[in-house]
């Protein structure tokens, strides 16, 4: 399946025919789609309305600088800043907060949380917990346990691990020349920790890591079947990251990197960037369908914003997370 992004504030018709595609699961949004709160509730609709398929609606609210949706909701503070301050309660508050914010719009997902060390990654930076493995795996489970506590699944990102490795692979690619030894002492530790506290979906890094395998880990079968579901025995939903990005293009063209992706066990590819989506949609002809692959992360039962506002858990956590901004 296919998660695609759109241009602007309202479906165009053009975007309405892409939603009636059997390979469409989703919608991913950005600023651009943003104008107002009632407008993104709007445009969720018009989504769920104009779809084939159910659909998953997701977004990268992370908080910090990679916090799409800012005017009217909650100022949510960079995930370095809770480790810094050995507050763990307010980790979990942070992700209640922003899940709760996002489903009252009648959407099911915030890519989240940044599970990559903070060990100078251009493209991580402060949106990691901490440079020290056993401290981002604690703080990932309190993050996603407070994901669930708001009906939101987690998804873990970018496994195996963007942190230790310096280029960002919106741009350049990247290459990390450790041994699996290594990345296992370090990297995958708090994959390791959220896969065992349930995290239900996982985004795969562009990264290469040639000591494992030559291919990026989004497009390696080592990393996704032999590692990821073999050996740590992860059974959720496994996202490529944006084919748009520079480094997801070493294997060739849209289409081909589709289906690198999907041969090597990605379940859903993103294509984030709308002038690649008609391509992707006819490289998905022909190709069977996992048309159940997401219902798992697709959810019901939104409180409306109106009902979360109103509340005292919200004001108050608001409060406190704001605090930290």
């Amino acid at each position: 399946m296919l998660i695609i992004g759109i241009a602007g504030t309202e479906l165009a018709d053009n975007e309405r025919e892409w939603l009636q595609h059997e390979a469409c699961g989703g919608v991913i949004l950005f600023a651009r789609n943003f104008a107002s709160r009632d407008q993104v509730i709007a445009l969720t609709r018009s989504i769920r309305e104009a779809a084939r398929n159910p659909q998953l609606i997701c977004v990268d609210q992370e908080g910090g600088r990679v916090q799409r949706f800012r005017e009217g909701f909650s100022a949510l503070p960079p995930l370095e800043v809770f480790a810094s301050r050995d507050d763990l309660d307010s980790a979990r508050e942070h992700a209640w907060l922003m899940a709760s914010e996002i489903r009252a719009l009648g959407m099911d997902l915030s890519f989240a949380p940044v599970l990559d060390l903070g060990r100078g990654n251009l493209a991580i930076g402060n949106r990691a917990f901490s440079p020290h493995p056993e401290t981002v795996a604690r703080y990932g489970v309190s993050y996603i346990a407070g994901l669930h506590d708001a009906g939101m699944g987690a998804t873990i990102k970018h496994f195996p691990g963007h942190g230790s490795v310096l280029a960002d692979t919106h741009f350049d690619t990247a290459i990390d020349p450790r041994s699996l030894t290594e990345i296992r002492e370090l990297d995958l530790v708090p994959f390791v920790a959220a896969i065992n506290e349930g995290a239900d979906a996982v985004m795969m890094a562009h990264v290469i890591y040639p000591q494992v395998s030559e291919d990026p880990a989004g497009y390696s079968k080592v990393w996704i079947q032999e590692i990821l579901r073999g050996e740590l025995g992860f059974k959720g939903v496994i996202f490529s990251d944006d084919i748009g990005m520079a480094a997801a293009n070493s294997v060739g063209g849209v289409g081909s990197r589709i289906h690198a992706h999907l041969d090597a066990g990605c379940d859903v590819v993103l294509v984030c960037h709308p002038e690649l989506v008609e391509e992707s949609l006819e490289a998905m002809q022909g190709r069977e369908m996992q048309k159940n692959v997401l219902a798992s992360l697709i959810k019901d039962g939104q409180e409306s914003w109106e009902a979360l506002s109103g509340s005292d858990r919200y004001v108050q956590t608001r409060r406190n997370v704001e605090a930290l901004a």
